[in-house]
């Protein structure tokens, strides 16, 4: 729930900006009645994968993005066996790496 209570405003029409996303995509770890009682009462549609379901449910086509940014961010050595003991250092690291990922992309 602190992270879903962290979510910036969301950009998108003309007028007053919309504090929270329409929903919550989630896996099946998250599947249970606590967690979509909590998400409603913030106004989120929660669309939480059910377990014992097939794989059919969508879901995949939407969590595949996170899945390949962190396979992305894995090509760098330094960012997979972590070295750096001071945060900033690392999210430098990480921003450099995801800049040189996106040149990569546009250079294609």
């Amino acid at each position: 729930m602190p992270l879903i209570k962290a979510i910036p405003p969301v950009r998108g029409r003309v007028g007053r900006p919309r504090k929270r996303p329409d929903r919550l995509y989630a896996d099946r770890g998250y599947d249970h009645d606590k967690y979509r009682r909590l998400v409603w009462r913030t106004g989120i549609k929660p669309i939480i994968a059910r377990r014992g379901t097939p794989h059919g449910s969508g879901l995949g086509t939407h969590r595949w993005v996170v899945e390949r940014t962190i396979a992305l961010l894995h090509w760098f050595r330094r960012l997979r066996i972590r070295g750096e003991i001071r945060d900033d250092i690392h999210e430098a690291f990480m921003k450099l790496a995801a800049a040189i990922i996106c040149w990569r992309r546009l250079v294609r």
